[in-house]
Formats: structure tokens, sequence, C-alpha cells
């Protein structure tokens, strides 16, 4: 990932205090954060897609993609999709209204930056199980 990919992703951020390396507190936007945590996990190559969203992919197969500091979408089997919906932590995709598998999660607070992280780990873990680490067919 490129500085100039981080600017997109940052700009109308909202910034969050994190602690960094000790007492010392430093400010990092809610994609920032999630960028930095999600690209960490092997594999995982993350870049702006071509409908404004900035996309996290294992091989071919996107894992979940963010919008800005505001916003993650993600993809999920029904069942899984709706155990989280009943859990408060997605809602309905805004695209696809109604359906079941495409979701939302708004990011408005450190809770909502750490729920996001933990829903693209669930999603990267069922693509690792089922398409081994690279998923080099496509979804």
């Amino acid at each position: 990932m490129t500085s100039s990919s981080l600017e997109l992703v940052s700009s109308k951020s909202r910034r969050f205090q994190r602690p960094r390396g000790g007492s010392i507190a430093t400010q990092q936007t809610a994609s920032e954060q999630i960028i930095e945590k999600v690209t960490a996990w092997p594999g995982i190559e993350a870049g702006p897609g071509t409908r404004g969203e900035f996309a996290f992919t294992l091989g071919a197969r996107e894992i979940g993609h963010l919008h800005g500091d505001y916003a993650a979408h993600f993809s999920c089997p029904k069942t899984l999709w709706a155990e989280l919906k009943e859990q408060g932590r997605i809602t309905h995709h805004p695209v696809f209204p109604g359906r079941e598998g495409p979701a939302a999660r708004s990011i408005e607070d450190e809770g909502d930056v750490r729920d996001v992280i933990a829903l693209l780990r669930l999603n990267y873990e069922r693509v690792v199980a089922r398409h081994g680490l690279h998923a080099r067919s496509a979804a």
C-alpha cells in the first residue's frame, strides 16, 4: 500500500486516540487502524477499488472493504449473516437492502474499529479454511 492509497481513505477522516509504544498516545484514523492491523495478516493485499472503496483481498477473494472512516462492507453466508445481524454487529448493505449475505457496519468509535477488524478476521479465516492461504480462484 502506498501513502497515496492511505490518503485516499483518510480524507474526511475521524481520528481516535490510540496508544502506541507505551504511554505516548497518537491519533490514527479509523481506516488507518484497520488497514494497519488487517494488512499484517499473511497473504492480505489492500488498495483502492473501482467504486471508491478500499478493499482487502486474499488472492482473488475480497474479505471486505472500507468506505473512508465511516463504513465497512462484507459478504458472508446467510446463516452467519443472520447471527451477526441478531447480535447487532451488522446491518443490511445499502446497495442490497433486505438481502441476507451482503452486510454493512458503520464506524463511529473505537469499539466499531475493533469489531470491523474482528469481522474482517472472520472472513479471512473462512477463506483460509476453505481455499487456503492464497485463495487463488475467483470469488
